[in-house]
C-alpha cells in the first residue's frame, strides 16, 4: 500500500513509511522483519485476528544479542515496534520452530556492510524452503554457502541482479485440489514444476501412499480416484500439508496415523485440534496427541455448519469435504463470510 512500501535496489533498500501490516500472514511477518531492519530506523509491524499470537521469538532473541530496542504488548507478539537495525556477525537460530525466520535473514543480511554466518542450533525442519530460497536469491545474484544446514555463510554487500521469473505453480495449494481429485472431482492442475525445490511437493508421495494415481504429463497434474487407503504421513517437512490430507484419511478405508505434526497447532489456528473438531461434525472419526493424530476411514461424510477459525486452509480443506457429503455444508468465517457447499 502507498505509505507502507519497502524498494530494494541493488543493496539499497528505500523505505516509504513506518508500518508494516502483515494482515494474517505468518510468512510475510517474519520475512519483512529482518528485511525492513536492514534500514537503521525505527518501525512498526502489525497484523489481525490469529497473527498477533504466532511466536516471534526467535527474532526476540536476536534482538536482544544485539542491543536492539523493541517493545510489543504482554500478551500479544503484535503490534511490534522496534527501533534500530541488524549487524553483520553471526546469527544463531533454532531449526526447529519455521523455515521462515531462516528465510527472512538470507534476504537480508546478504546487503549488509559485513560477512554473516547463520548457525543451526537444533535439527532444521522444513530444508526443502530453505532450498528454495537459495535458488531464489542464487538467480537474482546473491551467493549464500550452505554447510550441510548446519551453517549458512554469507558475505556482506552482496547486490541483487534484475532476473525474469515465471512464478511455478504451488504445491502448498495444488494439495486441496489433488485431494479433490481423489474424492472423484474432475480437477486437473496447470503450471506444476515436476523439479521444484517445493517441500510440499511431497503431496505426490502422499497421495500415492492413500492409494492415489498421479499422472503427470509435462506441466500438468491430475489424481485418480481410486479405492482410498490408510497411510502414516510425516509432516515434519511439510506441516501445511496436514488440513488437506486429514480429509482424505477421514475417507480412507482403514487407519491412518500423522506423526510430526506438532507444528500443525501453531499456524492461524491449532490445525490439528481444529480439523479434528469440524470433521468430526460431519462424521469422521479422529483421535489426537499432542504431535499425532489417528484418523479412522468412515464410508461417509455428512453435511454439518462448521467454524473455519479464520483459516484458510481449514476452510479449503472443508470445502473438498463438502464435495462428497450427503447434504449441504456451511462454512463459516471464511475470509469474512459464510460459503455454502
Amino acid at each position: 500500500k502507498e505509505g507502507n512500501t519497502l524498494y530494494i535496489t541493488g543493496s539499497k533498500i528505500k523505505r516509504v513509511g513506518k508500518l508494516i501490516d502483515a494482515n494474517e500472514s505468518g510468512s510475510t511477518i517474519r520475512f519483512m522483519i529482518p528485511i525492513a531492519l536492514v534500514n537503521n530506523e525505527p518501525i512498526t509491524f502489525t497484523g489481525k485476528n490469529h497473527l498477533v499470537k504466532r511466536p516471534l521469538d526467535s527474532y526476540y532473541e536476536i534482538f536482544d544479542r544485539l542491543g536492539i530496542s523493541y517493545n510489543h504488548p504482554l500478551d500479544a507478539y503484535l503490534p511490534l515496534e522496534v527501533n534500530g537495525g541488524l549487524k553483520f556477525g553471526v546469527y544463531e537460530m533454532r531449526g526447529d520452530i519455521s523455515s521462515q525466520f531462516i528465510t527472512g535473514l538470507l534476504y537480508a543480511l546478504p546487503l549488509l556492510d559485513g560477512n554473516s554466518t547463520i548457525k543451526i542450533t537444533t535439527n532444521l525442519e522444513s530444508k526443502s524452503y530453505i532450498d528454495l530460497t537459495l535458488d531464489i536469491l542464487s538467480k537474482f545474484g546473491i551467493e549464500i554457502e550452505n554447510n550441510q544446514y548446519k551453517e549458512f555463510i554469507i558475505k556482506g554487500n552482496q547486490k541483487f541482479k534484475p532476473f525474469d521469473y515465471t512464478v511455478e505453480g504451488d504445491y502448498s495449494q495444488s494439495a486441496f485440489f489433488l485431494v479433490a481429485g481423489a474424492l472423484g472431482n474432475d480437477v486437473k492442475l496447470l503450471a506444476m514444476n515436476e523439479f521444484s525445490y517445493q517441500g510440499d511437493k511431497k503431496i505426490i508421495q502422499d497421495m500415492i501412499d492413500f492409494g492415489c494415481d498421479i499422472i503427470a504429463d509435462k506441466d500438468t497434474l491430475v489424481c485418480e480416484s481410486k479405492e482410498l487407503v490408510g497411510a502414516t504421513i510425516d509432516f515434519a517437512q511439510s506441516p501445511d500439508l496436514g488440513p488437506a490430507l486429514t480429509v482424505l484419511a477421514s475417507v480412507a478405508k482403514g487407519t491412518s496415523n500423522f506423526i510430526n505434526a506438532a507444528r500443525l497447532r501453531i499456524k492461524e489456528c491449532d490445525r490439528i485440534t481444529c480439523m479434528r473438531i469440524e470433521l468430526e461434525k460431519m462424521g469422521a472419526k479422529i483421535s489426537e496427541t499432542f504431535d499425532a493424530m489417528e484418523i479412522v476411514g468412515v464410508e461417509q461424510l455428512h453435511g454439518a455448519v462448521i467454524d473455519s477459525h479464520n483459516d484458510h486452509r481449514v476452510a479449503m480443506a472443508i470445502a473438498m469435504a463438502a464435495t462428497i457429503a450427503n447434504s449441504e455444508v456451511k462454512i463459516l468465517n471464511a475470509g469474512g463470510q459464510s460459503i455454502k457447499i
